[in-house]
Parts: C-alpha cells; sequence; structure tokens
C-alpha cells in the first residue's frame, strides 16, 4: 500500500482487508453495506463476504491505491489493480460512502 497517501481510517483497513479473507473486508461495513462491482450489486453483508470470496477465487492480484479526493461526503479512491485478469494492470476506482467508523457504500467502477 502507498503510506504516503492519506486514506480516510476506514478506507485504510477496507485496501488492508482486501489482502486477507471475507471475514475481515466483512469487518469494514454496515451491516446494511452496498457493494457494486462488475455490474452486480451486493446488499448487506453476507453479500459482501460472498462478493470477497468468489473474486478471490476466479483472480489473484494486488490492489495499490494511489490517488484519494473527496467531494460531497465520497470519497474517490484510484488504485492500480494487477493480476491474472484480462485487461490487467487496470487503474480502478472506488467510491465509497462512509457511516462512523465503518464502509456504508463502495462502487468499484474501470
Amino acid at each position: 500500500m502507498n503510506k504516503s497517501l492519506n486514506l480516510p481510517q476506514p478506507i485504510d483497513d477496507y485496501f488492508t482487508a482486501d489482502r486477507g479473507d471475507s471475514e475481515t473486508v466483512g469487518k469494514c461495513f454496515t451491516d446494511n453495506a452496498v457493494v457494486k462491482d462488475e455490474g452486480n450489486t451486493y446488499n448487506g453483508l453476507a453479500a459482501i463476504k460472498q462478493w470477497k470470496i468468489d473474486s478471490s477465487a476466479k483472480y489473484t492480484y494486488t490492489c495499490v491505491p494511489f490517488a484519494c479526493e473527496e467531494k460531497d461526503g465520497i470519497t474517490m479512491v484510484t488504485s492500480r489493480v494487477e493480476g491474472n485478469f484480462p485487461g490487467s494492470p487496470v487503474d480502478l476506482r472506488y467510491f465509497f460512502t462512509l457511516e462512523g467508523t465503518k464502509i456504508a457504500s463502495l462502487e468499484v467502477i474501470l
């Protein structure tokens, strides 16, 4: 992870957890969080944990955030993602909405 990038703590926790398992990733989200990725929407912790299990089984990847900006309560993080998926490497944009110390929503866009 790019340690010179000053990410809000819940988002920093997410990118650290993303290298681990679905339980660790799930702890970053609120109970009713929503994740949108690859045209799919995952509602709630169980679906988000399954999203992490499925994506980890499908691809091996590394994710390095390199830019962060906040506007209107949404934090956009741009990350270089490299792995064994078509089109690698790519720069993905992660749009986070936070609720307290957790992530309430995340949308991942190319």
